[in-house]
């Protein structure tokens, strides 16, 4: 990397949780369909994640890993639940770590976007917050699946927070993970929850913004009790419009939403349960489709005015090469912010 990126913040030690890493370049989660068809970490992702943490003192971030079945069940995804799971995650996060790197395991639960045809198979529903489609497509073919989308029961809801995301947090921590990083953005079940888009519920998990919240502080608190807040993590997606968001269209703007959910993280920091970090995703950036920075719909300034803790910044960073004038202004405007890449280190392992 060149014009002075090497004299940047980029690549000083910074204190994520318990640990210090030695540069603030981070692999962000990229989703590889390499698991096995029970959805075991394979030897070809313990090769691809042994490769990425030749830097001694990086973190990596897991591609997003399912927490129960009926989380969503995309084919080749990996999996967090059973005890088959944890051994074939041992044997990565023991690989990463004997290079000296470290690992956060990223929870995902899909919602409205799991395969009706995978999850009927399994006699699981499609479920969501709210009974809506994200598109006329999506709703063909969950009734071609016979498994229409469904609203959760309040009862539901509680067992997917004390029981799916309790068990896999433990099994994380016995699979050797540093770090568990909870999947609220890009539309996935979580942010379904947090957007009026989506959530339509007249009950404790819907309507104002507390409530929407709810599930995702309840998650929150629950985990930083079983593992620690210090080794607790989320991802979050203000201006997303992937997947049926309508982020700034919204019947309520996402600062509004996304000021009250990091508000609430802060005041736990406040009282000594402080995330290792909060992870970003910037407004330029709509998930799988290319990134501009001249796309921008908004702005994740109100969340660093808000958040005062380590934060994981990630979206096209690598736009402007070899200048890097966006990355270079995030990273030195403070000394807390870290750097997601995604497309480098698949290309280049030892990055």
């Amino acid at each position: 990397m060149t014009a002075g990126l090497e004299q940047s913040n980029l690549f000083k030690p910074i204190t994520i949780g318990k640990n210090t890493l030695d540069q603030r370049v981070a692999f962000a989660p990229t989703t590889r369909f390499r698991a096995a068809d029970d959805h075991t970490p394979s030897d070809l992702m313990l090769q691809y994640y042994s490769d990425r943490a030749q830097a001694p003192g990086s973190l990596l971030i897991t591609e997003a890993t399912f927490i129960s079945p009926r989380a969503g069940l995309y084919p080749n995804i990996p999996g967090i639940w059973n005890d088959k799971h944890v051994q074939g995650w041992k044997k990565i996060t023991d690989a990463v770590h004997a290079k000296g790197s470290y690992m956060a395991c990223q929870f995902w639960f899909l919602g409205r976007v799991g395969s009706p045809e995978l999850l009927k198979k399994h006699g699981l529903d499609l479920i969501s917050p709210s009974a809506l489609y994200e598109s006329e497509e999506s709703k063909k073919a969950a009734e071609a699946a016979g498994n229409p989308v469904r609203a959760l029961t309040e009862k539901e809801i509680k067992g997917i927070i004390y029981e799916d995301y309790k068990n896999a947090a433990i099994n994380a921590m016995e699979a050797g993970f540093d770090y568990v990083e909870i999947h609220s953005a890009h539309g996935y079940m979580l942010d379904q929850f947090l957007q009026p888009a989506t959530n339509q519920r007249t009950d404790n998990y819907g309507g104002s913004i507390e409530n929407r919240a709810r599930i995702v502080l309840e998650i929150i608190d629950l985990l930083s009790d079983t593992i620690g807040a210090e080794k607790l993590a989320i991802r979050l997606s203000p201006w997303i419009k992937f997947q049926g968001m309508k982020a700034e269209e919204d019947t309520v703007h996402p600062i509004t939403t996304f000021s009250y959910v990091v508000n609430e993280l802060q005041k736990r920091a406040n009282d000594g349960k402080q995330l290792a970090y909060l992870s970003i995703v910037e407004p330029r950036v709509q998930a799988l489709l290319d990134a501009n920075w001249s796309d921008n719909v908004g702005s994740n300034d109100f969340i660093k005015k808000l958040w005062k803790g380590a934060i994981l910044q990630t979206g096209n960073y690598t736009y402007d090469s070899p200048e890097f004038k966006g990355l270079k202004a995030d990273v030195n405007g403070d000394d807390r912010t870290m750097i997601g890449f995604s497309r480098y280190f698949t290309s280049n392992p030892d990055l």
